[in-house]
């Protein structure tokens, strides 16, 4: 079973002032424990840019920090474009290359909780000027849909002919199954996103307006099932590492027992 996990790097900013070294150090520590105990079991790291707006430490940092320890993990990351003009961006997606990132999400991300100027670009116009430029040739370039996308709304995103998709949260396996049936076809691969359901993750269901009880009380299942129909996951698990943890490893290991007795 191929698994994504999606780890936030840590804030570098609270209430408007930058943090100490010394926290952030601590933080960040933190962060790479838990990404390293994650790594030794799961496929592949998705690293995520900068949520809710709130500064934190870039993920190209922690990710060449996990190829460093894990040379054949497979690395995603999200970059925010409406944070960038054209050249921060290119030297972002360059440097991605350089470092044997698998892929990037591209988003246009929630607005900055700082005071910034937007770029007003948007991330299928850059996929298209990196397809220009021959830059998707070298990583995978993924654009986000909505979980129920009106596929008529979204036809630039797909005309841009990113590598591939990756949803918003999901809680429904016909969700999923709406999204493969249309998109797989045309070449594209599929991403779905699985929020975990724990008491320490309702506050970003909360933010997120969203509902998990189709799916709270069978989580592993729910996971298998979605697995089934995209052969992809990301699993986020926003403030609950352990629970985290513990749903990779048990499915790991229903999968490798699978396996062996197949």
């Amino acid at each position: 079973m191929h698994l994504r996990y999606e780890i936030n790097p840590p804030k570098i900013i609270k209430n408007n002032i930058i943090l100490s070294d010394y926290k952030i150090q601590n933080l960040f520590q933190t962060t790479c424990n838990n990404t390293f105990k994650i790594a030794r079991r799961c496929n592949s790291i998705h690293v995520t840019d900068s949520v809710l707006g709130v500064p934190r430490i870039s993920p190209l940092t922690l990710s060449a920090l996990l190829k460093n320890n894990y040379k054949n993990m497979e690395i995603t990351t999200s970059l925010r474009v409406r944070d960038r003009n054209v050249t921060s961006i290119t030297q972002y997606i360059c440097d991605s290359v350089l470092l044997k990132i698998n892929g990037v999400l591209l988003i246009n991300g929630d607005k900055p909780s700082l005071e910034s100027s937007d770029s007003s670009l948007t991330p299928s116009k850059m996929i298209k000027y990196f397809k220009q430029i021959g830059i998707i040739n070298k990583i995978d370039l993924f654009l986000s849909i909505p979980s129920n996308p009106d596929f008529n709304k979204i036809q630039n995103k797909i005309n841009s002919e990113p590598t591939g998709f990756i949803t918003q949260v999901v809680n429904k396996v016909e969700q999923v199954s709406n999204i493969v049936d249309k998109l797989k076809p045309q070449g594209f691969k599929v991403i779905p996103c699985i929020l975990l359901p724990s008491t320490n993750n309702l506050k970003s269901a909360f933010k997120l307006k969203f509902d998990w009880t189709d799916y709270q009380h069978r989580i592993l299942d729910f996971i298998k099932e979605i697995y089934q129909i995209s052969k992809n996951v990301i699993i986020t698990s926003p403030n609950d590492f352990a629970y985290a943890n513990d749903i990779i490893n048990n499915l790991l290991d229903h999968n490798t027992k699978y396996s062996a007795s197949g």
